[in-house]
């Protein structure tokens, strides 16, 4: 077994980065040891220290843009705009903690008063995934270190070379280096943080099978929180459309962006049997255009590499699978590079798959299905466990009225894509996809728990009824 991790370039297979593998007991007593200082500080002393942080990362663009292109194998563009989310976050984070944690005051009787105040959990654990390396932890990172928080972060064996970066960041900004902590290690390294005893709570996004092994872990520690934040088998529905051009654009941003490897990209497209064929026929011609490339490449590629060989075989492997199941291709899966995980947009209808899986395929594969009316469109919809994002493309506002009412999901569009959500509103879903614990705006919620304090500033007390005469 390697004692050190080693990250690879998805575009080339070069090695980017290696580094020993952490030692999580370490880190987090380190953090324990160190978060209440932290917690004391001023909370426009937290605020600044963000802000420093949030010129920090500016200042650095160029070179956190071109590690997070060169590990994660993202288009230059795309990862020049994941930086630009991370220097938004802190504004966001600041808003948001002063909206949803604000103090409070109520009168009382006898000239008291009720306070309600928020404070910091102690210890929280993050772990992030690989196809937002910086964007999603940092997401959980900045609302942790806001409300006083000490954050010991695992980034994911496949892109730890941007985790470091990121921390690194924090700590040029001036955030106490006990107070922000990274573990560098895989499965085991991950597996040991999330069960240890000296946390007070674990955010986390990854994929279900992973999440849920994480909520049945933590069933009998109530006392810990835990945000869990999913995939999704996500559907976008099309009906009664007439542009179908700007259709079509709309489906391949949803379901090709990033590759097909974010937790909102749409797997399934459900289509009314009458726009079937000219609807297929335009995405069809528009997929065939997409420029698959390395992430410096000119001109600029669409999409990238997914993440690297293991992906890009067990892609292939769920391909084949629905090829077997009778799924109908409509554009193959290719694999243009034999020895490097490039893959080329997928299309398969799947309408004549009895069982079809509910399985999140997290990379460029759209499966297609065809129904006859509006309800069965809503019902094929949620025929699934997950529920995070789903989006109609229609020009009718009363469809849009009936498929909100009925959709689930904890993101539901209209006319936009299934991704691309706003950090400055609650991004999170249901049934497999989140433990109703949203992120984004409303991370503040499970950064900080309310405390509710019945105040007065002299002892006043009596005791009509119940005691006998003295």
């Amino acid at each position: 077994m390697s004692d050190e991790i080693i990250s690879y370039e998805p575009a080339t297979g070069a090695v980017l980065w290696r580094h020993p593998i952490g030692d999580v007991d370490a880190e987090v007593a380190c953090a324990r040891a160190g978060w209440s200082s932290w917690a004391s500080k001023p909370l426009a002393f937290r605020i600044e220290t963000m802000r420093r942080f949030a010129n920090i990362v500016r200042q650095r663009n160029d070179a956190f843009t071109d590690l997070i292109a060169r590990e994660t194998g993202k288009p230059i563009w795309e990862a020049r705009g994941e930086v630009e989310t991370v220097i938004a976050k802190v504004d966001i984070s600041v808003s948001a903690y002063a909206d949803r944690t604000a103090q409070r005051r109520l009168e009382a009787t006898m000239g008291s008063r009720i306070a309600v105040r928020h404070k910091p959990h102690g210890v929280l654990a993050v772990l992030g995934p690989y196809n937002f390396p910086a964007h999603l932890p940092n997401g959980h990172i900045v609302p942790a270190l806001i409300a006083g928080n000490a954050v010991v972060f695992k980034p994911s064996e496949k892109t730890p070379a941007v985790g470091a970066f990121l921390v690194e960041c924090f700590r040029a900004a001036g955030v106490p280096p006990e107070c922000i902590r990274l573990v560098i290690g895989g499965p085991n390294e991950g597996k040991a943080l999330a069960a240890h005893p000296d946390i007070d709570g674990l955010l986390f996004t990854g994929s279900a099978r992973t999440g849920l092994a994480l909520n049945r872990a933590f069933a009998d520690k109530p006392e810990k929180i835990l945000a869990l934040e999913m995939g999704g088998n996500n559907p976008i529905v099309v009906w009664d459309t007439p542009d179908l051009h700007t259709a079509a654009i709309l489906i391949i941003q949803s379901a090709f962006t990033t590759a097909g490897q974010r937790c909102t990209a749409a797997r399934r497209l459900i289509v009314d049997t009458k726009l079937y064929d000219p609807l297929i026929a335009t995405v069809d011609k528009m997929v065939g255009r997409i420029i698959v490339g390395e992430p410096h490449a000119n001109p600029a590629p669409f999409m990238g590499p997914v993440i690297d060989n293991e992906a890009a075989e067990q892609l292939t492997e769920s391909f084949l699978e629905l090829l077997t199941r009778g799924g109908r291709p409509i554009r193959h899966l290719e694999r243009p590079v034999g020895d490097l995980p490039f893959l080329k947009p997928a299309l398969i209808d799947v309408t004549d798959i009895a069982d079809r899986p509910d399985i999140e395929l997290f990379g460029p594969i759209l499966q297609v299905v065809r129904v006859d009316d509006f309800d069965a469109a809503i019902a094929e919809a949620n025929n699934t466990r997950y529920g995070l994002s789903a989006s109609l493309i229609s020009q009718t506002p009363a469809l849009y009225d009936r498929f909100w009412a009925n959709i689930r999901a904890g993101i539901v569009n209209w006319n936009k894509p299934t991704n691309g959500a706003s950090s400055g509103a609650p991004f999170g879903g249901i049934g497999w996809s989140g433990n109703h614990r949203p992120s984004a705006y409303y991370a503040a919620d499970y950064c900080a728990y309310p405390v509710v304090s019945s105040e007065s500033e002299s002892a006043r007390a009596s005791i009509g009824i119940g005691l006998a005469d003295g």
